[in-house]
């Protein structure tokens, strides 16, 4: 059985588009597995309590302040 032949809509190369692949159908292996190491560098960076605390303080003053 042959698999459709897609182009990727990042590196404009040819792939065979096979069940199961992880990622879009519109991007290559390659580009799929480049995408996914970003995505994980960038989980793996927490926000810190301070920042969540300032954050939430910063949203209640907007939220509730009143404009006199």
């Amino acid at each position: 059985m042959k698999f459709p032949i897609k182009t990727c809509a990042i590196c404009s190369e040819e792939f065979e588009l096979k069940p199961g692949k992880p990622g879009f159908a519109n991007h290559c292996p390659d580009c799929t597995a480049e995408k996914e190491e970003a995505a994980a560098g960038g989980a793996a960076e927490t926000t810190s309590r301070e920042q969540q605390a300032a954050r939430r303080e910063a949203m209640k003053n907007l939220l509730y302040r009143k404009d006199s």
